[in-house]
Formats: structure tokens, C-alpha cells, sequence
């Protein structure tokens, strides 16, 4: 029993123990745990207050860079008010000088201008007493006048009056007869111009070559079928072609003559059919003709439509195509029309193409230029502008149009292709060879046009362009003044007129050059 108690109380004491040293060990770390975590927060206080200080001198250096910049900024502003401030006074000092010197000017003239007055003011004063003098002088002596000549001074008035109307009057009537003259004179000559340009354009060079054709015979003896009894088949012959039979001496032909090349052709073949055929009367004439006339529309239609296929124009109205076919038919100064309008179609179309501009278009327009010289019925307008109308007519392009119309300056360029048909016409047509004109003729009309204006004093060069159409002289300007220049050309276009043989007109211009040339060395 005692033991126990004795255990108990040991045990008491141990655990006591323990309790005492175990809160004495925590108490010793909980203190070593605190000075750590002391020095710790001493050590992150004196961090931060590092840091922050470092923050400090950062935003300070901020603040301290951005007051320099809006300074430097403010300053700049100041700066340029106060130049602008300096510029505004000195225009304005510089407009007060000018206010003060004009000031000082329009004084010193208002001055200037009340001494003019008063001069003008005395001789003003002199003048109207001179003029009182005058005016005494004046009636003393129209009185004297009128007792010597026994006349009023009405009277003297008068008669004076009439006599220079008279004297006006007779000179107005022979400057007027003068006047009507030379209108007279230039009348004739521009008539004569005329006229000579319309027989040019309306016949060829040859007519008999381009009017005529020869129908070849086996023998004299179909030609007395071909006439028939008393003449009737021949008459039926002309009334249903239209074209003239004439049968002569000629051994083995019959010549038909027509101005109509459509016509002629249409009586050639009806002719050499009635020849193959034997049967020959006027109820077999006019079926023959009849067939061959619609055979050729055919011919006509078929030409046209391979033509514009081969140039690659569409969508062509079917009258403009058969226009076109009747072209073979037809030609210009001795030029097939259609290989004429073929030519010049493709060099629209080659000119177009360099250009830059539409080649179908300009190619249109240059098979088309000269369909005014096919038509169907007489009219008194040119070719070009029944051409332009025809186009109109069936429904073409503007450009073509007005290309068709201007290619001989009858009407105005509107479009650019204009031009380029107008160039090509020429070049088609001014080619040596492609129309009727000996080489050596026209080689030596070229030499006669250069060597006539080279023949002038003060004449450099001259160049014959454009064959023969054009003569261009050049003259030395040391020599020839600008009014001698006009008076050349004017000689030049006379002398040419009257002394050379020509087809169409003859541009006679005159170049005045003055070249002034120096070597810097």
C-alpha cells in the first residue's frame, strides 16, 4: 500500500517535472522563434525602406525629366509667340513707314495737283481770252468775206457741202467699181478652181479606158445576130442594160460603152450567153439580162461578204455589204475602188494598232471612207458626205461616221480615228503606181515642182511630199523676212497654177527658220 503511494507520488513529481521542463524548452524556442522572426521584419523593413527609396529617386528623376521637357516645350511656345509677335510689329512698323511715306507722297502730289490747277486755271483764262479774240478776228472776216463774194456764210456753207458730195460721191462710185472688179476677177478664178476640181473628181484621167469595154467575136458574122433585123436586137440590148452598143469596122468586137462599170459588166455576160446560146430576140435578150442582173447582185453580195470576213469586220449592215461588193466594180483615177478601200482598211488598222487604239473599229471605218462613190441613185453631195450619210443611215459607230465624212475636211474631226483615215487615204492613193500616171511623168512633175521654187531668191531647199500634192520650201532667213515669206508662197501657188499641169491642188507652204548657234568651250 505504502509502495503504491510511493510510486503514485514519484509519478506525480516526474510528470510535474516534465510539465515544467517541457514549458521551460518551449518557452526557450518560442523566444529563439521571436528574435528570428524580429530580425527577420528588421531585416524586410530595411528592404522596403531601400526600395522605397529607390522609388523615390526614380519618380523624382521622372518629375524632374518631364518639368525639363514641358519647359523646354514652354519655352519653344514662348519662343515662337515671341517671333511671331516680332514679325507682327515689324509689318507693322513697315506698313506705318509705308502709310507715312505714301502720306508724305500723296501730300507732296495733292500739292503738285493745286499748282496743275492753277496753271491750268491761268491758261485756261488765256485760252478764253484768245478764244474772244479769235471769235472777233473770225466775224471781221466772214463779214469782209460776205461783202466781197456777195454770200452769206449759209450760203458758202452750202455750196461747200455740195461740191464735196459731189467730189465723195464720185470717188465712192469708182472705188466701188474697183471693189466689184476684183470680186469679179477672184469670183472667176475661184469658179474655174471649182470646176476643174469637179470634173477631176467626178471623171478619171482616161474616161475612154474607164467607160468602155470590148466584147471579143468569133466572127463579123454575130455581129449582124447581135444587131438583128432593122436593129430591134441591139435596141433591146441597150434598153435592158443600159449600156451603148457600138458596132463598127472593128474586126471580131463590139465595144459597150457605159460610165457604169456595173452596167457594162452585166451586158458582157449577157452578150457572150447570147452568143453560146445562138437564140438572140428581145423576149430572149431581156430574160438573159434579167438572170445575169441577179446573178451579179449574187456576185455583188458574195464579193462584199468575203471581203469583210478576210478583214475580220462584223456584224456589217447587208446594204453596206453589197455597197462594198459593188466597189469591184468601180474606180477612182484609173485605182480599183475596192483594193483602194482593202489598202487603206489595213493601214487604218496597222496605224490603229501602234496607236493603241481599236483596229477593228479603224478598220471599219477605212473599208467604209469611200462608199459614197457606189451610189444608187445621182445626189448633188460629195462622196465623203453621202458616205457619212449612208453609214448614218444603217446604223454604224459615230467614229465611223464622222471618219467617213471628214476624210476630205468637209466635215469636222470629232474622233480620233478621223485623222488616221484621212492619212491612209492619202498614202493609198499617193503612191507611185496606184494610180493612173506614167512613173517618169510623175517623177518628173516631183523635179519641175523642187526646181521651180528653188529658182526664187533667198530658196534653201524645196521638198515635193505627199507626191506632188505638197511643196514644201525652205528659205534662209537672213534673206527672206516674214512679209517676204507670204509674198514667196503666193508667187510660188501662182506660178505653179499657171505654168504646170496638175491633177487636184498643190500646198504650197514656206518655212521660215532662224537658228542662232554658239560652241561653249
Amino acid at each position: 500500500m505504502d509502495s503504491n503511494i510511493l510510486l503514485l507520488i514519484t509519478g506525480a513529481g516526474a510528470l510535474v517535472a516534465g510539465i515544467v521542463a517541457g514549458k521551460l524548452i518551449f518557452t526557450k524556442n518560442t523566444q529563439k522563434k521571436l528574435e528570428e522572426a524580429e530580425i527577420q521584419s528588421q531585416s524586410i523593413l530595411k528592404e522596403a525602406e531601400l526600395r522605397g527609396e529607390t522609388i523615390r529617386k526614380e519618380k523624382e528623376l521622372e518629375v524632374k525629366e518631364k518639368f525639363v521637357q514641358l519647359k523646354a516645350a514652354h519655352d519653344k511656345d514662348v519662343n515662337e509667340r515671341s517671333r511671331k509677335i516680332n514679325d507682327t510689329e515689324n509689318r507693322v512698323k513697315q506698313r506705318e513707314v509705308s502709310i507715312i511715306q505714301k502720306e508724305t507722297s500723296l501730300d507732296k502730289q495733292i500739292k503738285e495737283n493745286e499748282a496743275i490747277k492753277e496753271n491750268l486755271n491761268r491758261q485756261i483764262e488765256v485760252v478764253n481770252v484768245k478764244r474772244t479774240e479769235l471769235e472777233k478776228h473770225q466775224e471781221e472776216h466772214i463779214r469782209r468775206l460776205e461783202k466781197v463774194a456777195g454770200l452769206s456764210a449759209d450760203e458758202a456753207k452750202t455750196q461747200l457741202i455740195e461740191s464735196l458730195k459731189q467730189e465723195a460721191q464720185t470717188r465712192a462710185l469708182g472705188i466701188q467699181q474697183e471693189i466689184i472688179d476684183d470680186a469679179k476677177q477672184k469670183a472667176n478664178k475661184e469658179a474655174r478652181k471649182i470646176i476643174i476640181q469637179t470634173i477631176q473628181r467626178t471623171a478619171a484621167e482616161q474616161a475612154i479606158e474607164n467607160s468602155i469595154t470590148v466584147f471579143n467575136l468569133e466572127s463579123d458574122e454575130i455581129k449582124g445576130q447581135i444587131i438583128g433585123r432593122e436593129g430591134r436586137n441591139i435596141r433591146a440590148i441597150e434598153a435592158a442594160t443600159g449600156v451603148d452598143l457600138i458596132v463598127d469596122d472593128t474586126p471580131e468586137a463590139i465595144v459597150l460603152s457605159s460610165f457604169d462599170p456595173l452596167r457594162r459588166e452585166i451586158a458582157r455576160i449577157s452578150l457572150q450567153r447570147l452568143v453560146t446560146d445562138g437564140r438572140i430576140h428581145p423576149a430572149r435578150i431581156e430574160e438573159v439580162v434579167e438572170k445575169t442582173r441577179k446573178q451579179i447582185e449574187e456576185q455583188v453580195m458574195e464579193i462584199g461578204e468575203r471581203t469583210v470576213i478576210e478583214l475580220g469586220i462584223h456584224g456589217l449592215h447587208k446594204e453596206l455589204v453589197r455597197i462594198v461588193g459593188k466597189m469591184r466594180f468601180r474606180s477612182s483615177y484609173g485605182q480599183n475602188l475596192l483594193m483602194h478601200s482593202r489598202e487603206v482598211a489595213n493601214l487604218c488598222g496597222l496605224m490603229a494598232s501602234e496607236l493603241g487604239m481599236n483596229p477593228k473599229l479603224a478598220k471599219r471605218a477605212g473599208l467604209l471612207h469611200d462608199i459614197g462613190k457606189v451610189p444608187d441613185e445621182e445626189t448633188e453631195l460629195s462622196h465623203a458626205l453621202l458616205g457619212a450619210k449612208l453609214a448614218e443611215k444603217y446604223g454604224e459607230n459615230p467614229a465611223v461616221i464622222n471618219a467617213i465624212g471628214a476624210h476630205h475636211d468637209e466635215m469636222e474631226m470629232q474622233y480620233v480615228i478621223s485623222p488616221i483615215i484621212q492619212a491612209c487615204d492619202a498614202i493609198s492613193g499617193a503612191r507611185p503606181g496606184a494610180r493612173r500616171e506614167i512613173m517618169q511623168q510623175y517623177l518628173q512633175r516631183i523635179k519641175d515642182l523642187e526646181n521651180m521654187a528653188l529658182a526664187y531668191n533667198g530658196v534653201e531647199k524645196a521638198y515635193a511630199i505627199q507626191a506632188g500634192r505638197e511643196l514644201r520650201v525652205i528659205v534662209e532667213a537672213d534673206k527672206v523676212t516674214d512679209a517676204d515669206s507670204e509674198k514667196l508662197s503666193f508667187e510660188i501657188a501662182q506660178k505653179i497654177q499657171t505654168e504646170m499641169t496638175f491633177p487636184g491642188q498643190i500646198k504650197v507652204t514656206v518655212i521660215r527658220e532662224k537658228r542662232a548657234v554658239n560652241v561653249a568651250r
